[in-house]
């Protein structure tokens, strides 16, 4: 498993438990720190694990409302909480961390569907995440971003 896929496994874990208990936004943190310590000991991504919990608690009401317009048909509660942070997790990579390409966003959001969600997740994901990704190509004249 690549380091930043463990970064984003770890978020995930995070924001999970971060969601399912309702805890306040300044909790998370702790439970990063937690997690990290018991599931990735020593690896080189941290920084980024905390970067990709920090955006989705700090944008959790924008993230709502753009999950919400693109799944119109599945309101935000009723959306498993998996599927909810990995969408979260997706859209802060795609809208607000310029360096991940992202084709690299989506598909790693598909994968953590497809690894920690139910059956239908990785393509639900695929068709919001897409959605997204394409009203951003419009917006941004097609050119798509570079980096790793």
């Amino acid at each position: 498993m690549s380091n930043r896929h463990l970064a984003r496994t770890v978020a995930l874990q995070t924001l999970y438990e971060w969601d399912f208990n309702k805890l306040p936004a300044p909790a998370a943190e702790g439970v990063l720190d937690r997690n990290a310590k018991e599931f990735a000991e020593g690896f080189d991504e941290g920084e980024f694990a905390k970067e990709l919990v920090h955006k989705v608690v700090e944008k959790q009401g924008t993230l709502d409302e753009l999950i919400s317009k693109y799944a119109p048909e599945w309101p935000i509660e009723k959306i498993t909480i998996i599927d909810r942070n990995i969408l979260r997790l997706g859209i802060v990579e795609l809208i607000y961390i310029d360096n991940i390409p992202d084709k690299v966003a989506i598909n790693e959001a598909i994968e953590l569907g497809k690894t920690f969600g139910g059956v239908s997740s990785g393509k639900f994901i695929n068709g919001v995440l897409g959605a997204i990704y394409r009203d951003k190509q419009k917006e941004e004249g097609n050119e798509e971003r570079s980096g790793a």
